[in-house]
């Protein structure tokens, strides 16, 4: 086998792993959650300024993009990212979700980045406002039930 053919399944070999943990985030709420249902999974609300907000920046970095997260997101969570750049393009659909989203789950007093977990059915199971450099491992725990933030 040629360097050239061993460089491409490779290629292809390192390209499907990443795949495996790919952990997509949504940004259609209502699809979520319909989807949530039909899978029985809960879902996971990242309430991001994505290009302006620091501790968002560094929360998704050092933890949504992780590859321990990704594996736990996929098999686990439905992750929807309700984003308020200010540099970013958004439909005006998009901002109008994202506005309604906001004003329900009052992130408005809360601040950025906050974090919602929700059931299956679409109900709040708990909360975490803020970033304070939690590792992924950390974030899976409160996920699960088993730390209190």
């Amino acid at each position: 086998m040629s360097h050239r053919n061993l460089l491409l399944i490779a290629i292809i070999f390192l390209s499907s792993l990443g795949a495996a943990v790919a952990a997509d985030w949504q940004t259609d709420y209502a699809k979520a959650l319909e989807t949530a249902k039909a899978q029985n999974k809960r879902v996971l609300l990242d309430f991001t300024g994505s290009d302006w907000c620091g501790p968002c920046i560094e929360f998704k970095k050092r933890v949504f993009s992780r590859p321990e997260f990704k594996a736990y997101a996929d098999t686990n969570l439905i992750l929807v990212e309700v984003d308020y750049p200010q540099r970013k393009k958004q439909s005006e659909e998009l901002k109008k979700q994202n506005e309604k989203l906001a004003k329900q789950y009052g992130i408005e007093e809360k601040g950025y980045p906050t974090v919602v977990l929700l059931d299956p059915a679409g109900k709040i199971v708990r909360e975490q406002t803020g970033y304070d450099g939690d590792t992924p491992a950390a974030v899976i725990a409160w996920i699960e039930g088993k730390t209190k933030k």
